[in-house]
């Protein structure tokens, strides 16, 4: 019989020092926890290649980050800060979480970055908590212009001219996350090359992150709790991809839990199908999954639903004895903080 989860599961205790607030000064240069086998191994992030064969394929997620908070003021004069969580597509219009003394109501105007207006059009999203906005003029330009870099919670420094180069990758591409896939961080322009010129293929979806990635989960039963919905695309391409990939008996690597959500989004039912759509999908111990066979990752918050997708990837009681071996070795963890590299095997429990 297999084992019920609840959120206390996926608890650990992690010294506060050991959560990055810079990311190392190479991306590749980071270390790599090799957790394929029973036995951790202690690696640099360069030394991926090797670990990979010529018929593998590397999937990644080419969502660009967007310069997503902002700090204005009401007319009141109340000081109000604002995530931008999505752009609404061929409109001015964005939702946004928002923080103030006193929330605006519909039909009041914040001035953001004494810079440009933002009507209040009322609330929107899952459970009605984000704010619908109207800006004065192109969302993506404004923000370009004078948004800050969307750091964790978990981040102490205010953003600088290094976060808006490192808290990105370098193939981003498509506009519209509010937080890096940050397993794709450690991969540099060498690093690229070393994986091209031995003969390992590479794909892209799009899965634009929102700011729901950090949130906790606050129900003890898995099965209570709903998952924020992203917005993904998976190019023709990559279907074909992953089946020359699966026809010559290679593997399929998710680079981040965003691609691997974004694969499996696109396979529920079975056949993988290419296209864009919203999901939803919560990823925990049992999941049948149809596409991605090695997953490299960052380190995840405790009681996160990450932690949950790893533990239904590489198995619950792997995970955690990588986890303390993560601790113990004093890995950094987090966005800004070291990579795992692990197989998916079927559940522990």
């Amino acid at each position: 019989m297999s084992r019920l989860f609840t959120v206390s599961d996926f608890d650990f205790a992690l010294p506060e020092d050991l959560i990055a607030q810079h990311p190392a000064e190479q991306r590749s240069a980071s270390r790599l926890l090799d957790g394929r086998t029973g036995t951790p191994v202690d690696r640099i992030f360069r030394d991926l290649p090797e670990l990979l064969d010529p018929k593998d394929l590397l999937v990644f997620n080419n969502t660009r980050v967007i310069k997503a908070r902002l700090y204005g003021a009401k007319a009141s004069g109340g000081a109000v800060e604002a995530l931008i969580e999505r752009v609404l597509p061929g409109t001015h219009e964005v939702w946004a979480h928002m923080r103030a003394s006193k929330s605006p109501k519909p039909g009041a105007v914040v001035r953001f970055a004494e810079a440009f207006d933002a009507e209040v059009l009322g609330r929107c999203g899952p459970d009605n908590g984000l704010f619908h906005l109207r800006l004065s003029g192109d969302p993506f330009e404004l923000l370009e212009q004078h948004g800050h870099v969307p750091l964790p919670p978990y981040i102490a420094h205010d953003d600088s001219a290094d976060d808006v180069r490192r808290y990105q990758t370098v193939f981003a591409r498509e506009p519209g996350a509010v937080a890096a896939p940050t397993a794709a961080l450690h991969f540099d322009e060498p690093l690229l090359e070393r994986l091209a010129a031995r003969g390992i293929q590479t794909a892209h979806v799009t899965l634009h992150v929102g700011a729901g990635t950090f949130q906790p989960v606050r129900v003890d039963n898995l099965a209570d709790h709903k998952m924020h919905s992203e917005w993904f695309q998976v190019p023709e391409e990559t279907v074909a991809a992953i089946e020359r990939c699966r026809a010559e008996g290679g593997r399929v690597t998710a680079v981040g839990t965003t691609t691997l959500r974004a694969l499996e989004s696109a396979a529920v039912g079975g056949a993988l199908r290419a296209g864009a759509r919203e999901t939803d999908i919560f990823i925990t111990p049992g999941f049948d999954f149809q596409v991605v066979d090695r997953l490299i990752t960052n380190f995840h918050l405790p009681k996160s639903t990450l932690m949950m997708l790893v533990s239904a990837l590489a198995g619950y009681e792997h995970i955690m004895a990588l986890y303390r071996h993560a601790i113990d070795q004093r890995y950094r963890f987090f966005s800004y903080g070291d990579a795992m590299l692990l197989d998916r095997r079927r559940a522990d429990a």
